[in-house]
């Protein structure tokens, strides 16, 4: 209800509140529900899963075999293949390096 009453209107005068209340609930969650950093194989493994694809479906990025040894470890996601993966699926490259 706050923030429906604030909106994007920083010079409300309950902004600073709602700022304050923000940054404690988002504290709150970082300590109690912490989200592990996804390893860049199992990011590319979950977004091939959500978008049903394969690694063959992926060769407009990278050959089928280097996105086979991406995912079983044995190899890391270049740059280059990051920017192509990020674009495909439409993430920040970051996700993958």
């Amino acid at each position: 209800m706050l923030l429906d009453e604030i909106g994007d209107d920083e010079s409300h005068p309950l902004a600073d509140v709602l700022d304050y209340l923000a940054d404690q609930v988002k504290a709150y969650e970082d300590e109690r529900f912490p989200i592990p950093k996804a390893e860049p194989p199992d990011v590319l493994r979950y977004l091939m899963e959500q978008h049903g694809l394969h690694q063959e479906d992926l060769s407009d990025c990278a050959p089928q075999s280097r996105i086979s040894e991406i995912l079983a470890g044995k190899r890391s996601i270049s740059k280059e293949t990051a920017k192509r993966l990020a674009r495909r699926f439409n993430v920040h490259g970051d996700v993958f390096l």
